[in-house]
């Protein structure tokens, strides 16, 4: 049993609501920190943005990153298939005039052959199939991926082998699937940056919001390796993990 009241209290703590796609419970109160990448995808998205005529966001959230890239000159969708993140992105953007599209998977996108100059995806799964049908020729789909070894140190301190569906997701596999499918390659790069926690409680609520990394996840599952990070960060005052990001902006020619 253990009997540490630090780490009871942040337990409870980490028992918060998350919403849409918004870290900013851990990070605005220092909680989490992430050390800085080489490129904005933030600053290349807004280049683009004001030449596009259609615009499809993927993968949404609950639309607070697209918020912040306007103004727009075009028609603009977005795409979201986590259905609860659904309402939280049609509050956010439907004011802005932007079209928010429930969607149930990557294949099969409710759209029409050509029908953007732009698509961009940041942290989003996609079928580059798709991709390319529903981007114009000389259309430019721009990219900022979460590669298969994201966080690979929780789950080794939690004793959980990687997803093995997602290990080899990789800025090399994503050029050659890309290359393979009608696109030209136009920018890419790949980093490794910090991340780093400040106590178990920020670990436990990112883990909770991103369930794909331990699926099967419970605080009581996995309480004795929690708490073996818990007196970590009561040491050496931090746990880091390293992030593995990629980006890619690339011509459908």
């Amino acid at each position: 049993m253990i009997n540490d009241s630090n780490f009871k209290h942040y337990m409870i703590h980490a028992d918060h609501q998350f919403s849409g796609w918004d870290f900013s419970f851990l990070s605005e109160t220092g909680r989490m920190r992430s050390s800085l990448l080489s490129w904005s995808y933030g600053s290349m998205a807004i280049s683009l943005i004001h030449r596009a005529h259609s615009m499809l966001d993927m993968g949404t959230g609950g639309g607070e990153f697209l918020s912040f890239l306007g103004p727009f000159n075009g028609s603009v969708i977005a795409t979201e298939a986590y259905k609860p993140n659904v309402p939280v992105a049609k509050k956010k953007l439907e004011p802005m005039r932007i079209n928010v599209v429930s969607i149930d998977g990557d294949a099969d996108l409710p759209f029409q052959d050509s029908q953007f100059d732009l698509i961009l995806n940041r942290h989003e799964s996609y079928s580059i199939k798709e991709v390319r049908r529903i981007l114009s020729d000389n259309g430019t789909f721009l990219t900022q991926q979460v590669g298969g070894l994201d966080c690979a140190e929780i789950n080794k301190n939690l004793g959980v082998s990687l997803n093995k569906e997602f290990t080899d997701w990789s800025l090399s596999t994503a050029i050659k699937e890309l290359r393979e499918n009608g696109f030209e390659i136009a920018f890419c790069k790949e980093e490794f940056p910090v991340q780093r926690f400040y106590d178990i409680g920020a670990i436990v609520y990112y883990l909770k919001a991103i369930p794909w990394q331990i699926p099967d996840f419970t605080i009581e599952k996995y309480k004795d390796q929690l708490f073996q990070i818990h007196q970590t960060i009561q040491t050496e005052g931090y746990f880091d993990v390293k992030q593995h990001r990629f980006i890619i902006q690339s011509t459908a020619i």
